[in-house]
């Protein structure tokens, strides 16, 4: 698959994710290799940023365990409407290429 596609599905995967709990940034990488085992560690990190910078989630500290505090991810009002948005094209974009046959 090509590589910026890939971005985008694992992307609009990694909002789903979050639309169903919070994530820590190498729980959500270890919750989505099985899918994307050919990512490498640092574009989870990089969408993980993005998907912050654009509003779609928010970061907070979580509660110390044995070491510093994680870095914890959730999704915002403007993910939820961001995720809907991207699950409808997709959904689009399934049926064309299910209706060429593909």
């Amino acid at each position: 698959m090509d590589a910026q596609m890939k971005r985008g599905v694992l992307e609009m995967c990694i909002l789903y994710q979050f639309a169903s709990a919070d994530y820590y940034g190498y729980d959500m990488m270890e919750k989505m290799r099985p899918y994307f085992p050919d990512v490498n560690d640092s574009t989870y990190y990089i969408i993980l940023r993005r998907l912050c910078s654009e509003g779609y989630t928010e970061v907070y500290l979580g509660d110390t365990s044995h070491g510093p505090q994680r870095k914890y991810y959730r999704i915002t009002p403007e993910g939820r409407r961001y995720l809907e948005e991207a699950i409808k094209h997709w959904n689009q974009m399934k049926s064309v290429v299910e209706s060429i046959g593909i």
